[in-house]
């Protein structure tokens, strides 16, 4: 059956009154309720705490392992936009993504402010003050498209930026692409460059380093410069608070474990078409996996690259299906009306009590637990990913809003 969620309901919820434990946000738009984790976490190594939507965003772009710890409380930044400082960079909520493909959490682009006060000031020119026999100058220089630089990033697998004018290739360009850096961390701002003795290289977003055995790491810029960029540190109490670790934040055990938990790096889920698997993941370690039912023709699940975007703990869902078993509308009007008017021809359809709901792109298509029928590995819905009941009750606390979903045969 399909989970499909209508135009309606995407308004009601975008409506939907703020959570009430969002604090210090001066005026900022905050997130409503998209079925974001409710449990406020204390983060001993940092003395700070996240919650709701950046604890959300937070686990699902990998946690500690990928931008470190939160260094701040949340906050109203000077931008206009709901933020909390990590060690490595700065989560913004943006709400001008919340209905769109592009997920609605980015990074503050503080890159520029810090390149800018680790290496010293720009020309009027905008380029580098690399001059004076200092040889890491060519990683300030702005580079063509026609450029060495430009064609060695194309001819090794790279990429360039033709408006920044940089490249970023090898191992750099490898954590770049797994980890959608194009939106988080943006633009690149130099070539890599050795700094202190050791390789870094400056995006919008923040920085990347990369150790002594090869392994690229975000740099902790927004600890070590908090000051400067106005992040407000101070350690708060953590009173009655849990301590965070990642299966507290589970609905229920993993059903078919197959990794460390807390393994590194962030999480994302690959569904197979073709194999009707579906398969969890946090970074390259494989957490779980599952048969699951897609759709089936005329209605099949889109393919491509999505994100968790809205979550529902369970949903009564309906439609209409033309003579082809086509879905034509969705909504409980639209069921109420089928066989009327312009809908003749029409056939209702209402599945109630549809659990744990996991909503992955614009098609209203989702992820769910499934109570109809136990024929996983087959083609059975209208456009969905049907799951086992046991295993959608442990992915609804696994994957939080902001994980990516990756659909293809």
């Amino acid at each position: 059956m399909l989970a499909a969620l209508s135009t309606q309901q995407i308004a009601r919820a975008d409506e939907a009154k703020p959570a009430t434990y969002w604090d210090d946000t001066q005026g900022v738009e905050i997130p409503g309720e998209l079925g974001q984790s409710s449990i406020q976490v204390y983060v001993p190594q940092s003395k700070h705490t996240i919650r709701g939507y950046m604890l959300d965003y937070w686990r699902a772009q990998g946690a500690a392992s990928v931008y470190g710890n939160p260094v701040s409380e949340p906050y109203g930044a000077k931008s206009g936009y709901y933020s909390q400082a990590f060690e490595g960079a700065i989560f913004q909520f943006r709400p001008e993504y919340l209905w769109t493909e592009t997920p609605s959490m980015t990074l503050e682009p503080v890159g520029r402010e810090v390149l800018e006060s680790r290496t010293g000031q720009t020309r009027r020119d905008g380029k580098r003050q690399g001059g004076g026999g200092d040889r890491r100058a060519s990683a300030w220089r702005t580079y063509g498209a026609d450029s060495g630089v430009a064609q060695r990033a194309a001819a090794n697998g790279g990429s360039f930026d033709a408006d920044s004018g940089h490249s970023v290739t090898g191992n750099f360009n490898d954590w770049y692409a797994s980890h959608e850096g194009a939106w988080y961390l943006g633009a690149p701002l130099s070539q890599p460059v050795n700094e202190r003795g050791i390789v870094v290289q400056y995006f919008e977003g923040a920085v990347l380093m990369r150790s002594e055995q090869g392994r690229v790491l975000v740099a902790p810029v927004v600890r070590e410069q908090a000051k400067a960029l106005r992040v407000q540190t101070a350690p708060v109490a953590q009173n009655d608070l849990p301590e965070y670790s990642e299966t507290l934040l589970w609905t229920t055990d993993n059903p078919n474990p197959l990794g460390d938990p807390n393994a590194s790096g962030r999480k994302w889920i690959e569904i197979s078409i073709s194999q009707q698997t579906l398969w969890a993941y946090q970074g390259g370690t494989l957490i779980s996996s599952t048969l699951v039912s897609t759709g089936l023709d005329p209605n099949t699940t889109e393919e491509g690259l999505f994100h968790v975007r809205y979550k529902l703990p369970t949903q009564d869902m309906a439609g209409t299906t033309n003579a082809n078993g086509e879905v034509v509308a969705l909504g409980q009007e639209a069921a109420d009306n089928a066989g009327t008017g312009t809908e003749i021809g029409e056939t209702p359809y209402v599945v109630q009590d549809v659990p744990n709901v996991m909503y992955f792109n614009l098609d209203a298509e989702a992820l769910h637990g499934a109570y109809w029928h136990n024929n996983f590995g087959h083609k059975m819905s209208h456009g969905c990913v049907n799951l086992p009941l046991y295993f959608a009750t442990w992915l609804y606390g696994w994957a939080p809003l902001g994980t990516e979903v990756w659909v293809h045969q």
